[in-house]
């Protein structure tokens, strides 16, 4: 008999793309395969994000076209888990009665045994308010074999008014250090060159531990010194607890990648205040600075939301002031989406009007793209170190890679560089969200001894 076969289908953030790695390799410890078809799978996961009001709208079309394949093959499940499903169990169940498990946050270990359930006894909706077990505990099918997640936290104990994730991932918990460096130290003897440490609020990791200050430098330190490790990098920290001792590690800590993710939201101090930030606009270009002085050539990405109840011109315009200030590499921009439940949702009668919404955004995509220009002119004729990813997207005769800036970059290559291979690659050409150049050299061929396969990430 041929193995059944499941598909995942990963929507949101870093957290879920790890959860859905958890799911994979508990779905293949049970002896399923994977596939990237729908319409080949015995088994479909959706996995969910609630930040976006999008997001509903891809879960419910792709459990819509799920519906009509059901009917066509009785023996189908269907799972849907991750935060919209922990935040709208009941809903989920009421609009897609076909779906076989709803699973929360808390209870991703349990993925198989409810779909085995499931078998015998109908529809399952299974809710935790609480994780019972740190769920790195589980097993991994990871994307890449040069690379992995670390979550060395989950939950939330920040209040930003327009964030559902602390209803959706519980209250903030650091795992044992000595855990998280064991983990560490186990990826590099199987041959992962490259960790990232995760966390809804990563640099407060620790607080929960020692009932005073975070562990988080000391962990970059313990990490960074792990024999074998090549790149450290970690996401998202919060700019409140954006610490000297944090600044410190990752100048003086060779392996931490000279990229900072910090998510400034706004540039106008009344709206950060209405946001429940917890910071000013002068703070943050402080720590910016400090940032910049302590690590030589520090990449700067931020996350940005346009259209928060309440913004008017001129406080979008001391977001622009801002923004220009800092300089940033790249940037995430989100229109503001009121998700039930959070505070800014409620301020109705206060949303900035969809023209002005949209106006906005494009004042701010100008200016986000101008200073990611500048910085990455700046780079050409430079020798850049990158880690091949494969063939790039758009020409499959060109390679792609990251720098340890997380920049992009494309390059002509022979096919015998496999993803992992660490090259050095001279900068020829500067656009607002890549580089490219001209291979000049392999540093470091991969240490993986077997490829491990991809799952299927979508959204």
């Amino acid at each position: 008999m041929a193995p059944r076969r499941y598909v995942i289908r990963t929507f949101g953030c870093q957290m879920n793309v790890h959860d859905s790695e958890r799911i994979a390799g508990l779905l293949e410890a049970d002896g399923l395969e994977p596939t990237d078809e729908v319409a080949d799978a015995d088994v479909v996961v959706l996995n969910t994000c609630c930040i976006r009001e999008n997001a509903d709208d891809k879960l419910y079309g792709s459990l819509g076209h799920l519906k009509a394949l059901k009917a066509t093959r009785p023996g189908l499940q269907i799972m849907v888990g991750g935060c919209l499903a922990q935040k709208d169990r009941e809903v989920v169940r009421q609009r897609a009665p076909h779906v076989d498990v709803v699973l929360g946050t808390h209870n991703v270990g349990s993925a198989v045994e409810l779909l085995h359930r499931a078998i015998d006894e109908g529809p399952i909706t299974e809710i935790l308010e609480e994780s019972e077990a740190f769920p790195s505990a589980l097993p991994v099918r990871r994307n890449v074999p040069w690379s992995a997640w670390v979550t060395i936290q989950i939950g939330c104990d920040n209040s930003c008014a327009f964030c559902i994730v602390p209803s959706v991932r519980g209250r903030e918990i650091s795992r044992p250090f000595d855990e998280v460096v064991a983990e560490v130290e186990a990826l590099v003897a199987a041959g992962v060159v490259e960790v990232t440490l995760l966390g809804q609020n990563v640099n407060s990791y620790g607080r929960d531990l020692t009932r005073r200050r975070p562990l988080f430098a000391a962990l970059l330190r313990s990490i960074g010194a792990v024999d074998g490790i090549r790149r450290v990098r970690y996401t998202s920290p919060h700019p409140k607890d954006l610490r000297p001792e944090t600044i410190a590690a990752m100048a003086e800590t060779e392996a931490v990648c000279e990229h900072l993710h910090l998510p400034l939201q706004a540039g106008s101090n009344r709206t950060l205040a209405a946001m429940h930030r917890g910071y000013t606009a002068e703070r943050y270009l402080a720590r910016v600075e400090e940032a910049r002085r302590a690590v030589p050539d520090l990449a700067l990405t931020t996350d940005l939301i346009v259209g928060f109840p309440g913004e008017t011109d001129a406080d979008f315009d001391r977001t622009l002031e801002v923004v220009a200030a800092a300089g940033y590499d790249s940037a995430y921009t989100f229109v503001f989406s009121p998700r039930p439940g959070t505070e800014a949702a409620a301020k109705v009668h206060d949303f900035v009007p969809a023209p002005v919404v949209a106006e906005r955004f494009e004042q701010l995509r100008v200016v986000v793209e101008r200073s990611a220009l500048v910085r990455h002119q700046a780079r050409l004729g430079r020798v850049e170190e990158v880690v091949v990813e494969g063939p790039s997207k758009k020409d499959t005769a060109v390679l792609s890679g990251r720098t340890r800036q997380n920049k992009l970059v494309h390059f002509a290559a022979p096919a015998r560089l496999v993803p992992g291979t660490f090259a050095e690659v001279r900068i020829t050409a500067a656009a607002p969200h890549h580089l490219a150049g001209d291979l000049v050299g392999v540093s470091a061929l991969p240490r993986h001894r077997t490829r491990i396969p991809v799952t299927a990430v979508f959204g």
